[in-house]
């Protein structure tokens, strides 16, 4: 169903001029393809150049400055090979222009070639980095030889794209160039007054600008071609939100009328009082279930702030009503340990947990599928498993998505793609800045939980250089054999050569030396049993100090942890700081977090420690994240960019999402089934930049 307007953009890499099957691999691997056949023109054009080599710089050979690129036009003198006994000895070969001498450094190369190449008295043109060394300078590996008479064919400026290795810089431009040439004239899509009020060129226009820049300009994230490929993506992303939302609604939810009969038993087991701002969070949530339109919520909550009692109050609604409730969770540890916490709070209610993950194996799994289908679960929680096919549920009314920032809006659209219509509760303890809850989930109402539990006291934050670790340990030492709890965090797994980083292993046998008691040990590359077995150690108190990687970074839960050693915190984002920390404090004790980092520190990383040292507030922190680092730290994702986007950017397009936003709103609201010429032109968008998804949820009324 995609317009054929877009078969040349959606051809293999391989069909392009010069790429074979090792290049389309390459290439595959660059753009995050899984397999050559994967790849695809389209993938190309969005693999945007991230600076510029300007070769316009033309001093002559005497006043050119070291570590400058600069272009050379001049006489070739002579060669000198290597001599036979050393042939790791670089080949020179001399030219000069009206201002002095220049050597052209080669290392292994063939001095056939370079002859034909560089011939004695040819007049030639080269361009590269400028180093001078005992007052001569040399130009290695020029990235540029030509005859004088053919230099105007030598880019002057020339854009430069991340690589992947055994990728040439020249190859990957040829095959670039050549995916340009393929971009058809596309319908407009953007509304003809933002065209005009921004400046907007068309899409075809601003590929071959993007690709095609002629100055520094034109690389700054707030270049016209760049704007308009960037507000592309958010048009299409909100556009998409928008039809997901449209879809979600259509399908009527089941109204749940809360009776409170098994929430009140719940509420007068708990040993303190839900916030105000819990209060108000269960309140929206009750009020979105009682309609006969689907609840589709996001609930934002501080580290600590108390999300599983309001997802637990949801959920209590529904068993109620005589539903059932699933609550998915994005690892084993977080589902397991929800199902301890869950099982001791509905204690008092009567109510049925079970918990379902890919660990879940023969009978056992066989018996809970059963009570899932007969309706005798009444609460599930667990992983992706919670939806595969083989399970059937009788009655499920709502599904809580815990740790949203792992999942995205495909998860949510293939839960009713699998023809259940529960109502939706999705909750992170990551707290998102409003631009990024705009493009990430646009779809959502939104709740916020913005108070700590009382009783929960302030987490003293320190910050130490690695060179008095040794204090730390001692300190730590003493902690313990007083009977506390503590985390040491590592950033890294295993001992690498390519990394000074101290991994977990290796501190966690340092540190059980030192401290001479039993410290445990959790990674990402331990079995779930395994990490099961680790945590269920420290909670228990059979090991009082436990080194682990970001696995732990959010959901764990040990009130009686009170410290928090982070091992080199300069490389950690402070979104993920914040989340550790707040493994920590989590009962009525003081507690305290070391930040333990490796100087001289930059500029960034100085602010990144000073933010977590001085604040807790988790929105405040997230904010200053997405200015210092981009919001894909936020969501647990790469480093900077938004997730879904290639060209957009929140840091420094956050005014073309608003836009977005409206002018979706504005389309969908006169024309919801995308059918006028503007409403045809959007799909195009939608298919070029593989939001198929939303189109088919479109098509299928």
């Amino acid at each position: 169903m995609r317009p054929t307007i877009l078969d040349p953009l959606f051809a293999s890499v391989s069909t392009l001029s010069g790429v074979g099957p090792k290049l389309a691999q390459l290439l595959a691997t660059l753009v995050g393809a899984d397999d050559a056949d994967d790849a695809r023109v389209v993938d190309l054009l969005y693999l945007a150049p991230h600076r510029l080599i300007d070769r316009r710089n033309q001093p002559g050979i005497a006043r050119a400055q070291q570590g400058a690129i600069v272009t050379v036009t001049g006489r070739v003198d002579r060669h000198t090979p290597p001599p036979r006994e050393n042939k790791a000895a670089p080949y020179r070969v001399f030219l000069h222009d009206d201002t002095g001498e220049l050597a052209l450094t080669f290392f292994r190369a063939k001095g056939n070639w370079l002859e034909k190449a560089l011939p004695v008295d040819e007049i030639i043109t080269v361009s590269g980095k400028i180093d001078w060394f005992n007052g001569r300078p040399s130009m290695v590996h020029p990235d540029f030889m030509v005859k004088a008479s053919e230099a105007a064919n030598m880019p002057l400026v020339e854009p430069v794209y991340p690589l992947t290795a055994g990728l040439s810089p020249k190859v990957l431009r040829k095959a670039i160039d050549h995916a340009v040439e393929r971009v058809p004239d596309l319908p407009e899509w953007i509304d003809p007054a933002l065209v005009v009020k921004q400046g907007f060129e068309t899409a075809k226009a601003s590929f071959e600008r993007l690709h095609s820049p002629r100055d520094e300009k034109d690389v700054d994230p707030q270049a016209p071609a760049r704007r308009r490929l960037a507000y592309d993506e958010f048009l299409a992303g909100q556009v998409s939100l928008a039809l997901v939302r449209q879809r979600l609604r259509k399908v009527e939810g089941t109204p749940v009328k809360p009776t409170g009969v098994l929430s009140s038993k719940i509420l007068a087991s708990l040993p303190f009082i839900p916030t105000n701002s819990q209060e108000q969070a269960v309140a929206d949530i009750l009020k979105d279930m009682q309609s006969d339109e689907r609840m589709l919520r996001l609930v934002q909550g501080d580290v600590g702030a108390g999300k599983t009692l309001v997802a637990l109050l949801a959920i209590a609604a529904v068993v109620e009503n005589g539903g059932q409730a699933v609550l998915m969770a994005p690892t084993e540890i977080l589902a397991r340990q929800h199902h301890a916490t869950i099982s001791k709070m509905v204690a008092s209610a009567g109510i049925s947990v079970d918990v379902l993950t890919g660990r879940t194996k023969g009978r056992e799994r066989e018996a809970i599928v059963e009570r899932i289908a007969s309706g005798d679960a009444q609460i599930i929680i667990g992983t992706h498993a919670l939806f595969q096919d083989t399970v059937i549920y009788k009655n499920l009314l709502l599904a809580v998505v815990d740790e949203q920032h792992r999942f995205g809006v495909h998860q949510r659209l293939r839960l009713t793609s699998k023809g259940i219509s529960p109502h939706m509760l999705v909750m992170t303890a990551t707290p998102i800045p409003r631009t990024l809850v705009l493009a990430a989930f646009g779809d959502m109402d939104v709740s916020k939980l913005t108070e700590k539990p009382a009783g929960r006291k302030p987490i003293q934050t320190v910050t130490v250089p690695t060179e008095r670790i040794g204090d730390v340990v001692g300190r730590l030492k003493s902690a313990i054999a007083e009977g506390k709890k503590a985390y040491w965090i590592c950033p890294l797994v295993e001992e690498s050569e390519e990394s000074e980083l101290m991994s977990a292993e290796e501190r966690h046998d340092t540190l059980a030396r030192s401290i001479k008691a039993p410290v445990g040990l959790v990674h990402g590359r331990m079995t779930g049993a395994e990490k099961d077995a680790a945590m269920l150690a420290f909670k228990n108190g059979e090991t009082r100090l436990l080194v682990a990687t970001t696995v732990v970074e959010v959901g764990v839960d040990v009130p009686d942890a009170t410290i928090m050693v982070i091992e080199h915190a300069e490389r950690f984002g402070l979104a993920q700081l914040h989340q550790l920390r707040g493994r920590v404090g989590r009962g009525a004790e003081a507690s305290s977090c070391i930040l333990l980092y490796k100087g001289p520190l930059s500029e960034n990383g100085k602010a990144r420690l000073s933010i977590l040292r001085d604040s807790e507030d988790g929105f405040l922190i997230a904010e200053e994240d997405l200015k210092l680092r981009g919001e894909g730290e936020l969501l647990g994702t790469r480093q900077s960019g938004t997730p879904g986007f290639r060209i957009a950017s929140l840091e420094f397009h956050a005014d073309l999402l608003e836009i977005a936003r409206k002018d979706a709103a504005y389309l969908l609201d006169r024309d919801p089934d995308l059918t006028s010429q503007r409403g045809e032109a959007v799909r195009t968008l939608l298919y070029l930049l593989r939001r198929d998804e939303a189109v088919r949820f479109l098509r299928a009324g």
